[in-house]
């Protein structure tokens, strides 16, 4: 249904000087109306909510000609077709009132101040700018630092795993002290020394299907710090859905991307990828490397574009793939379309809510095909391989990580192979299928697709050694270094 929200003189700055805006809503309240109007319209929000998120005391709402009352503790009265919603704020004259800038920060931005394209008016833009940055890791390290030093008003941290000794070579959010810590609880720390006037909000939390909209509603910009397919496709659907901009970019060893993805004026993530890569295809960082300045280069030029779109500056990379070769030094630009066949944002949507992304990326298969109860991938602990070597049963110990990683530890001395995951099924006459085989690679992830993949081609005694290398590495033989 339509709606129309009328904005009073002193806002329309915030709402692109609109004096009247038509939405297209579901049924909701008159609450909700003015979520929808703040996601259209960023810089709205503040004018409109407070920091836990009610209407502000000073702004009052009518419905046609009747006064809303109580919307601070109520969603309101439901909204029907063709309703007006008017917004009367208390003024005293003269401009909409700005929370003045302390001496400290005055000096602390009086670089940005300088800039003619930023001045007192960009610098308040970005103190009421909302981003939430996807990942904590290698991407969100200098994403965090540079909107955090560079005052953006409030920063969304979403990372659900702790602070481990192998990010440290790139994740220069994070120091030796932090290992074992929660991302988000150790970044927040940092981030609060870099600039205490920043708003840290921590989202403790794996971002799916059920939780992504609301995480992300509140924000203006959602920024990609992922590493895995199924929450980046989850990450652009939900930006297409709330009509947010997707600030992307991604990394693997020597190279990088960057783009903006914003389905309100250009193409979606789903429109230059529509699907992804087969699983095992295209290896994570842990198993492909990454060189640790690379996330730094990337981190800072996201950083930009989000500067950029809070500050409505520039020429923004919607529309644009920035391509970067770090080896040898050379940047290549292509120019991207939106396809009006996209599933998501295009003329005849096919997908209109979140959907199941680990489903959709292959990284398990659909219910009607996964294993049955009792069927449960078989397993042998580090201990129970150790047992099985020293009472000298006959095994054939296959090791599915690529060679460099063999150089850094491997269980030759115990007749352990290399065969890499990419060449095991091209090399499946090497093995017998009677024979007793355990499988590992370092965490024993891309083992246990491994060992799935030889059962169903009739291999009758394959084990997964649960943990990989770096459990034995821990529990069996500390010798070997982690990794």
């Amino acid at each position: 249904m339509s709606v129309r929200v009328q904005i009073p003189a002193p806002l329309r700055e915030c709402a692109g000087g609109e004096a009247e805006v038509e939405l297209v809503v579901a049924v909701a309240t008159v609450a909700r109306v003015l979520v929808r109007l703040s996601d259209r319209y960023p810089r709205l929000r503040r004018h409109l909510f407070d920091e836990r998120g009610r209407v502000r005391g000073y702004v009052n709402i009518y419905l046609n000609d009747e006064a809303v009352i109580g919307l601070q503790d109520t969603e309101g009265p439901v909204v029907s077709p063709g309703d007006t919603l008017t917004i009367v704020p208390s003024i005293a004259g003269g401009e909409a009132a700005v929370e003045p800038f302390t001496r400290d920060e005055l000096a602390r931005y009086s670089r940005h101040l300088a800039l003619p394209d930023v001045g007192l008016d960009g610098q308040q833009r970005l103190r009421a700018g909302r981003v939430a940055i996807v990942g904590a890791g290698g991407l969100g390290s200098p994403l965090g630092l540079y909107l955090a030093a560079a005052g953006v008003g409030t920063l969304g941290l979403i990372d659900f795993d702790a602070v481990d000794v192998t990010n440290l070579q790139r994740q220069v959010l994070y120091g030796t002290s932090d290992v074992g810590r929660p991302k988000t609880a150790a970044a927040v720390e940092r981030l609060r020394d870099v600039n205490p006037h920043v708003r840290l909000v921590e989202h403790e939390v794996r971002l799916t299907s059920d939780n992504a909209l609301d995480v992300l509603a509140p924000y203006d910009v959602v920024v990609d710090g992922t590493d895995n397919f199924p929450t980046r496709y989850l990450v652009n659907d939900a930006c297409v859905l709330l009509r947010k901009p997707y600030v992307y970019g991604s990394i693997y060893r020597f190279d990088g991307q960057v783009s903006v993805f914003d389905a309100t004026r250009g193409p979606c993530y789903r429109c230059l990828f529509r699907e992804p890569p087969p699983p095992g295809l295209v290896p994570s960082c842990a198993e492909g490397g990454v060189l640790g300045v690379l996330p730094g280069v990337i981190g800072s030029l996201q950083a930009l574009e989000t500067l950029k779109l809070l500050l409505d500056r520039g020429s923004s990379l919607v529309g644009r793939l920035a391509l970067f070769d770090a080896l040898a030094f050379h940047w290549r630009e292509l120019k991207l379309k939106k396809n009006p066949d996209c599933p998501v944002c295009g003329e005849n949507p096919t997908v209109t809510g979140l959907i199941d992304y680990d489903e959709f990326c292959g990284v398990k298969p659909p219910m009607h095909q996964q294993a049955p109860q009792g069927n449960e991938l078989p397993e042998l602990t580090p201990e129970q391989l150790k047992q099985r070597i020293e009472t000298g049963e006959p095994l054939t110990i296959i090791d599915v990580r690529e060679p460099y990683e063999w150089d850094i530890s491997n269980l030759a001395p115990h007749g352990a192979k290399l065969i890499p995951l990419g060449e095991l099924a091209d090399r499946l006459d090497e093995l017998d299928p009677e024979d007793e085989i355990v499988i590992y690679c370092r965490s024993g992830s891309r083992s246990g697709g491994a060992t799935r993949h030889l059962k169903a081609r009739g291999f009758s005694s394959v084990w997964n050694l649960k943990g990989g290398i770096n459990a034995w590495s821990r529990l069996v033989d500390p010798s070997l270094p982690e990794y």
